[in-house]
């Protein structure tokens, strides 16, 4: 049983985050999945959002629908403006408004530079910095319309932005993720400047190595798992439910003060683990 499907490994406190609504985007796999359930167990209700694989976003409904909360699969391309409209608009409709936002969606098109097209480049960007924008745009409508509930939460909304390791470290070969990552901090900074004042709180968070199908040949293998460990000082590599775990607190009033930060949750990666021995 893996950690995404299982609760052995769970430490998310029941009711947590009871009668809130989350909607999660790329739910239906890796660390979309992993962040939804954790917040059903949380006791949100919970949108699964997806742009293919509809049985998978079903499965994970299923999963939430058995923690006692409602959930529901939507299927819309977030860097299509019109689809991430009509999706927003239905959750309010359905379920009545939206509290958390993550903002997960992501994907890679990776080549050296000489070989990266226009397209590759520009779908990247398009997926991973613009379709945040337009949740984060649709989703800050809806709390700013609605307001503070303080029987729900201390704030108006909040926004969890998924960015990555590389929003700070370089990754040669992958100029329009680390890019389009880069843009993801500077994005949630910005935001939560202007949104902090009322009462919406947008912060993101970065995730080291964590085993998701996007990765797979990095740590599937014995050999490959081995390079990876070198990176990472804490010497495992992460979970889908490492971040779901994250996403739960940082949404929760636990962490109302934290506003405009980044949590790494990279098992010491961004400490620069070569220095250890040299430099």
């Amino acid at each position: 049983m893996s950690s995404t499907e299982g609760t052995s490994r769970s430490v998310i406190p029941a009711n947590l985050l009871k009668g809130q609504k989350a909607l999660v985007t790329g739910a239906n796999s890796g660390i979309g999945k992993a962040t939804a359930i954790g917040l059903g167990r949380a006791g949100c209700d919970v949108v699964v959002n997806y742009v293919a694989g509809r049985e998978d976003a079903e499965q994970v409904v299923d999963k939430i629908k058995a923690m006692g909360v409602r959930a529901a699969a939507y299927e819309a391309d977030v860097s299509q403006e019109d689809q991430v409209v009509a999706m927003t608009d239905r959750m309010v409709e359905e379920f009545g408004t939206i509290d958390i936002l993550v903002a997960n969606a992501g994907l890679q098109r990776d080549a050296p530079i000489t070989e990266m097209t226009l397209a590759q480049w520009r779908k990247v960007l398009d997926v991973n910095l613009t379709g945040q924008f337009l949740c984060a745009r649709e989703a800050t409508k809806e709390f700013l319309r609605r307001g503070v509930v303080p029987e729900v939460s201390r704030s108006a909304g909040k926004i969890i932005c998924m960015s990555s390791v590389h929003q700070i470290i370089p990754w040669a070969g992958h100029v329009n993720y680390a890019s389009s990552k880069g843009g993801v901090l500077m994005m949630m900074q910005t935001l939560a400047q202007e949104l902090a004042p009322k009462k919406i709180r947008v912060n993101a968070l970065a995730p080291g190595a964590i085993k998701t199908p996007i990765n797979r040949q990095a740590w599937e293998t014995p050999e490959a798992e081995r390079d990876l460990l070198q990176l990472i000082p804490y010497n495992r590599v992460g979970e889908p439910e490492d971040i779901a775990h994250a996403a739960v607190g940082l949404a929760s009033d636990l962490m109302d003060y934290v506003v405009g930060a980044t949590l790494y949750v990279d098992g010491g990666m961004t400490l620069f683990p070569g220095f250890a021995t040299g430099g």
